[in-house]
């Protein structure tokens, strides 16, 4: 069993809101390596879009520092055409990213559309084989009637088609249940015809480790894990109790426990010095399959609810969530479309009538502008919508995308790095200002800890005493 370390990415996304910085990380990154990863995520939607609008650290100098440090593989995760924010991107933005990322060290690129439309990972797909990266392609796994074993082995199919490296079942918000796994998870395997099968999922319903194990018996290869304390609720499996999942199950699995121990140890401080919570075990809730909001987003709903002095509508919200989502088609609920369920019903709801108020974004989705739907929505929300046939979009979405690389280059003037261009395409010149100060300049003098307690086992005779180690003087104390 191989196994693919989140904890630098979608971990601290769940538990921390993505407030992990690079400095951070950096002190533990030789402890991970020794952890015996086959593949380290650094990167996502999130991430990204956090580094920018409010750490004001540089994303893409967070990646290349973590590539340059670590010897372990490093993945990064886009959203295919929509790449890390929430707006369709032209291919010639999504082919410069991923030479982006190849050239900073990233040798993995994962990649997923929100409505499973393949064709929106197609320039994804290619770009990063170019470039000379390996491709992991998503399925977004979410429950409805029509979203069948069928309809996951139709698109596993599709993405065998692409080539891709790795397949993967994406679980955002831990819908997969043990006994869906085990109908699925087998489907899945055939239409793979021998692509290494991984699975992502997140613990909010507290059934993800045992879906883990359904799916090690029927053939996945990778499991997605975060390490203790940074794993479970609305987190991904803890790595340690997946290990041992493993070799219950009689599978190899070459994890070094001792360096887990000390990365989790460091994680453990970590939460400790930032006031930052930990990921505990979630109890099973059945209302997460009826409206399968995540649980960072109801937080946030909550949160701006209390603000309106709407916090007791809640659960009416959460309610009319349900029927908003079935009414336009059965959309997967993740970005961004879980915040146009939750904007509709939170609408809907305020203004005591279904759909009086119906944004931009949503006719936009019900039109086909962001990917094929996975069914038609109602009459009613047609009707209200007043969307006619003929306004309906057929073609891959990127069609109706003019190239921008051009325009962004005679704008920003021949010195504009490709990082640069990029960073243009996806945000406003003002969010980049804080961008343009000076890196900070990282020293790496530390000691792994490791070494310093066999050092301290072996001389208990010391006392108190000031010793050297490693170029650096410490005081000892009995």
């Amino acid at each position: 069993m191989r196994f693919i370390d989140v904890t630098l990415r979608d971990a601290h996304q769940c538990l921390w809101s993505t407030r992990m910085t690079t400095a951070m990380m950096t002190p533990i990154l030789g402890t991970l390596d020794r952890v015996g990863y086959d593949i380290i995520n650094v990167l996502g939607g999130a991430v990204f879009d956090v580094c920018v609008r409010y750490l004001h650290e540089n994303p893409w100098q967070r990646v290349k520092l973590l590539c340059g440090r670590l010897a372990t593989p490093v993945d990064a995760l886009t959203r295919g055409q929509s790449l890390y924010t929430f707006e369709l991107f032209p291919d010639d933005i999504v082919e410069l990213n991923s030479q982006v990322l190849a050239r900073l060290g990233v040798k993995v690129l994962t990649v997923y559309d929100a409505l499973n439309d393949n064709r929106n990972i197609e320039s994804s797909v290619r770009s990063a084989h170019v470039a000379g990266m390996q491709v992991n392609a998503m399925m977004t796994y979410t429950l409805s009637p029509v979203h069948t074993d069928e309809y996951y082995a139709e698109r596993t199919r599709e993405l065998v088609a692409l080539k891709a490296d790795f397949i993967s079942i994406k679980d955002p918000t831990g819908l997969l249940t043990p006994e869906r796994g085990r109908t699925l998870f087998p489907v899945v395997v055939r239409a793979a015809r021998g692509i290494p099968l991984q699975l992502h999922s997140h613990c909010q319903s507290g059934l993800a480790p045992e879906v883990y194990s359904v799916a090690m018996r029927a053939g996945f290869e990778y499991a997605h894990t975060a390490l203790e304390p940074l794993g479970n609720g609305a987190s991904l499996p803890a790595t340690q109790d997946i290990a041992r999942r493993a070799r219950a199950l009689g599978l190899a699995c070459t994890l070094d426990e001792g360096a887990m121990a000390e990365a989790s140890g460091y994680f453990d401080w970590l939460c400790e010095r930032e006031n930052k919570p930990r990921g505990k075990v979630a109890p099973y809730d059945p209302a997460l399959y009826k409206h399968q909001i995540p649980g960072g987003m109801i937080s946030n709903l909550r949160y701006q609810l209390q603000v309106m002095n709407l916090e007791h509508r809640l659960p009416q919200i959460m309610e009319e969530a349900e029927h908003v989502r079935q009414d336009l088609g059965y959309p997967i609920v993740v970005s961004p479309f879980a915040q146009y369920i939750i904007t509709q019903a939170v609408m809907n709801v305020v203004q005591g009538e279904r759909y009086k108020t119906i944004p931009d974004e949503v006719k936009k989705y019900a039109r086909g502008y962001y990917g094929r739907l996975a069914a038609e929505p109602s009459g009613e929300f047609l009707e209200r919508a007043n969307i006619k046939p003929g306004e309906l979009v057929t073609e891959r979405p990127a069609e109706h995308i003019e190239a921008w690389v051009p325009r962004l280059r005679a704008r920003l003037g021949a010195d504009a790095s490709d990082e640069d261009i990029l960073l243009s395409a996806f945000y406003e010149d003002t969010l980049l200002v804080p961008l343009k100060k000076p890196a900070p300049q990282y020293q790496f003098r530390t000691t792994p800890l490791h070494e310093l307690i066999r050092y301290l086992g072996e001389r208990r005779d010391l006392g108190r005493a000031r010793v050297r180690f490693a170029g650096t003087e410490i005081t000892l104390a009995a």
